[in-house]
């Protein structure tokens, strides 16, 4: 069975399962709750270890041929222009076509929220480098920065680092066939996060005033995913099937969507674009771990569109061009800036969007506090398929590319 349908099947058990099952039992809940935690760290176990060993090794064999530096500065432009297109396409959609006011809620207690900015860049580089490994396999830029300098190590001298390039590569194959096994597994995973999401869906439903805009992130999610990405892919030359493209990232989208984990995710895409789309392990590490960390647009997008509904429900006063202006520049700048957010990068981005605007908006994230694990969701989803697609695109245009019949797609 195709790992896309084993996921797939997996989730709508878990649906029908939180549909089925009394979700006013406390204990069955908070039981619940306890699961899908658990299933997201099965997710992410093999997340760490694959992408060490996989981007030593992708470093190494780029740099050999001189090519590292070609393939980052490729994949530069896609940041940009996938955040430019998606953040505006999101906020002129909720400008021309505004969903109904949210009704006013009593607000809970302000939090403490922030991007940890300067946290992130110190932990780049802890006190011992031979932590990184060891960590929590949460926030992954520590992982990309030690195998990149672990990747020119290997560079060094050929005589010396012979046996440990034979070891890396050995350990990235290995590791990928564990991350594999867990991938076949994951569709047993997906219940559990199928049944959470059903759950908190039902309770979201209860509040009538969400609906409009749960309908409009699923609209966008749906253009963006299956109309605007392929429509796009479609320019290309030479010419692509965009349809294979999206059905070839289909299974990590669904695992980006019922997990809202971008981490989660990180190793079924990986076996995705690498088994399906044909994209090279040199290309597909480097181009996974950029995208994965900075090319977070979905979420972005998903908390601008969150925030200019919030202003519009709480406010009497026409939203200006000024305000458009600043809104889409910051949500821009936040979309590069959500890497130690794997989970929560939507309502992250929200809550910042909030307490950087002021004028009374500084507890307006609060009141979404309900949708945030649907924010995620559709963020997730987002970012999983501007990576799957950037991926492939920087792939074929830098050589790292070969096609595959979708008969033999896992």
């Amino acid at each position: 069975m195709k790992v896309w349908l084993k996921l797939l099947i997996g989730s709508l058990l878990g649906v029908m399962l939180g549909f089925l099952l009394p979700h006013d039992n406390e204990t069955f809940t908070r039981a619940l709750f306890w699961l899908e935690g658990f299933a997201i760290r099965i997710g992410r176990y093999t997340a760490a270890p694959i992408m060490i060993f996989s981007l030593t090794i992708a470093v190494y064999e780029l740099r050999q041929d001189s090519q590292f530096w070609r393939l980052v500065f490729r994949s530069l432009p896609f940041l940009l222009i996938t955040a430019v297109v998606v953040i505006g396409s999101g906020i002129l959609v909720t400008l021309s076509f505004p969903p109904g006011r949210i009704p006013i809620a009593t607000m809970g207690q302000l939090e403490t929220v922030s991007l940890e900015t300067a946290d992130s860049v110190r932990d780049l580089f802890p006190s011992n480098m031979l932590s990184v490994p060891g960590g929590d396999g949460i926030y992954m830029l520590p992982v990309y920065v030690f195998a990149f300098f672990l990747g020119i190590g290997l560079s060094y001298d050929r005589s010396y680092s012979k046996p440990v390039i034979a070891l890396v590569d050995s350990l990235s194959r290995v590791f990928y066939h564990i991350a594999s096994l867990f991938s076949e597994i994951l569709g047993l995973v997906m219940i559990a996060l199928g049944a959470y999401w059903a759950i908190s869906f039902q309770g979201l439903l209860k509040t009538e005033g969400f609906r409009d805009l749960i309908f409009l992130l699923g609209a966008l999610a749906f253009a963006l995913g299956f109309v605007v990405f392929p429509f796009l892919l479609y320019l290309l030359k030479p010419r692509v099937n965009p349809w294979k493209i999206l059905y070839g990232t289909l299974g990590a989208a669904i695992a980006g969507f019922f997990s809202g984990d971008i981490n989660f995710t990180l190793p079924v895409l990986l076996r995705h674009v690498r088994e399906n789309l044909g994209v090279r392990r040199r290309s597909n590490a480097v181009t996974l771990s950029i995208f994965s960390s900075f090319g977070r647009a979905g979420s972005a997008m998903v908390a601008a569109v969150a925030f200019i509904v919030i202003i519009k429900s709480y406010s009497s006063l026409e939203i200006t061009r000024v305000d458009i202006l600043t809104i889409a520049i910051r949500t821009f700048l936040i979309s590069f800036l959500l890497v130690r957010r794997p989970g929560d990068g939507a309502f992250t981005a929200l809550a910042v969007l909030c307490l950087g605007y002021g004028q009374n908006f500084d507890a307006g994230y609060l009141i979404l506090k309900p949708m945030a694990f649907y924010l995620a969701a559709v963020g997730t989803f987002l970012d999983v398929v501007i990576a799957s697609f950037a991926s492939f695109v920087i792939a074929r245009q830098s050589g790292f590319q070969e096609d595959k019949t979708a008969r033999h797609f896992i």
